[in-house]
């Protein structure tokens, strides 16, 4: 059974180049706009093997996404992967909350590839 993936970005074009590289890779991907689809996801279908986040976003952002997953046993074991453009961020904060690792946008698709490999 192939790998399943979810995106969870604001930008349709971020979440679409993504899909489009996983999937050439083989793996499933499943997408989300904002922190709040992405927990109904979880909550509704299949676990995914690994969650990409973004961090800026509306409705639900990264952080707060991230804070609500940890009240849930089921989905606080999913490796989350943190792609985002903000500058500064306090990896360590995020690596207390779960983030398993943090790649900077814009990220070159081979080392996307790679860190999903990693956690897959």
């Amino acid at each position: 059974m192939p790998q399943y993936v979810l995106i969870v970005d604001d930008d349709p074009v971020t979440r679409q180049a993504l899909a489009l590289l996983l999937n050439a890779e083989g793996y499933v991907v499943a997408e989300a706009a904002d922190g709040a689809a992405a927990l109904a996801k979880l909550r509704s279908g299949r676990p995914p093997q690994l969650v990409l986040l973004d961090l800026m976003m509306p409705v639900m952002d990264g952080w707060r996404f991230l804070a609500e997953r940890q009240h849930l046993p089921a989905l606080a074991a999913i490796p989350v992967l943190v792609l985002t453009a903000a500058r500064g961020i306090d990896g360590p904060a995020l690596r207390a909350m779960g983030a398993e690792d943090i790649l900077q946008k814009p990220v070159a698709p081979e080392d996307v590839v790679t860190a999903v490999r990693r956690y897959c």
